[in-house]
This record gives C-alpha cells, structure tokens and sequence, in this order.
C-alpha cells in the first residue's frame, strides 16, 4: 500500500483528475437535453408574455410562463425512464448540489415574488441566479461557452437597470439564448463528436 502510494506521482494524480473531469463531461454532454429543454421553455415564456403585454395587452400576461410546467414533466420522465447506475465523481455531486440549490432558491423567489408582487424587478434576479449555474458549471467542466454564458448575463443584467420592465422580458429571452440555448447546442455536439471518436 506505502509502495502504492509512494509510486503515484503528481502526473498521475493531475491525470486522475483529468479523468474525473472527462468522465463527468460526457455525463452533463449527455444532459445537455436539460440545458435545452429549459433554455428554449424560459426563452418562450419571456417572449410570450412580451406579446402579451405589448401587443394582446392583457392584465394574464403572466400566465406565458405556464410552459415552466412542462419542463418540471419533461424532466422528470427523462429521468425515470434514462436513469443508467453509474459510479458519480466528485464533480457529479457538485454539480449537482449547485443546481438543486438553485432550484430551491428559484422556487423561494417566485413565493416570494407571489407574496410581495412587484414583479417588474424578478427578472435581473433570475438572471443573476441563472448565470450562477452556468459559471460554475463551465468552471467545473472547462467549458468556457457556459462561463461566457454567465458572462454575458452579467451584462444584461446592468443594462436591465437602465430600460423598463417589458425590455427586460426581450433581455432575458436574450440572457437565456446565450448562456443556456447556445451551450447547450454546443454541449450537444462536443457530445456526438466524443460517441463519434469512442472506439468499437
């Protein structure tokens, strides 16, 4: 076990990791349906409930974002039925408490937002949560598409503070199609590129 032990050198160690990373890659590669799926569903409901107010004019134009349910179904059937055991990393764990943190914290700002009203205000916010997951998602992967992703929402939220609640709904349909729609098509294709150079 000491020879074991003595034998392993930084090289090794910096390859295990490495290994770790790649594994766990291919994992949220796999996933990026997820990325998707919820990317192009908050896209819509910002550009529908847009429509709603600018050009149907109805006080219910908060309903656009009705569609969010249909993401919670989508994601859980992917789940139950695409569900391989595997051994997870590390990483996998991370990853996975930072996005069920902000699941927990999205669900706290909507019930808080339903109690307090004042709504024009909750996009900057879901924005700066949202790019939370994709920077340390990109971060943990090293996958840069998702930290500039993060980025770019950063921006977008400053420019929020300078146009009215309306524009905003257009910023985060633009917010969303860079940090989540644009990686995820990415990831998606880095993933058929890996199937592609896997040995028979």
């Amino acid at each position: 076990m000491e020879n074991n032990t003595e034998n392993f050198s930084p090289e090794d160690s910096l390859r295990v990791i490495q290994t770790m990373i790649d594994k766990t890659k291919t994992s949220v590669v796999d996933n990026s349906f997820y990325f998707l799926v919820w990317g192009w569903l908050v896209f819509s409901g910002a550009l529908l409930q847009y429509i709603l107010v600018v050009f149907v004019k109805t006080p219910a134009n908060g309903a656009a974002w009705n569609v969010m349910f249909l993401g919670f179904i989508i994601s859980i059937v992917r789940r139950v039925k695409n569900k391989p055991p595997r051994v997870k990393t590390f990483i996998d764990e991370g990853l996975a408490s930072i996005w069920l943190c902000i699941f927990v914290v999205q669900i706290l700002i909507v019930i808080i937002f339903l109690r307090r009203g004042d709504w024009e205000h909750c996009y900057p916010i879901f924005l700066i949560l949202y790019s939370v997951g994709c920077f340390l998602t990109g971060r943990m992967l090293k996958f840069p598409p998702l930290v500039w992703g993060a980025a770019a929402c950063w921006a977008i939220v400053i420019l929020m503070t300078f146009v009215d609640a309306v524009t905003n709904m257009l910023l985060t349909s633009g917010a969303v199609l860079l940090s989540y729609i644009i990686p995820g098509y990415l990831l998606r294709g880095e993933y058929k590129k890996q199937l592609l150079n896997q040995p028979n």
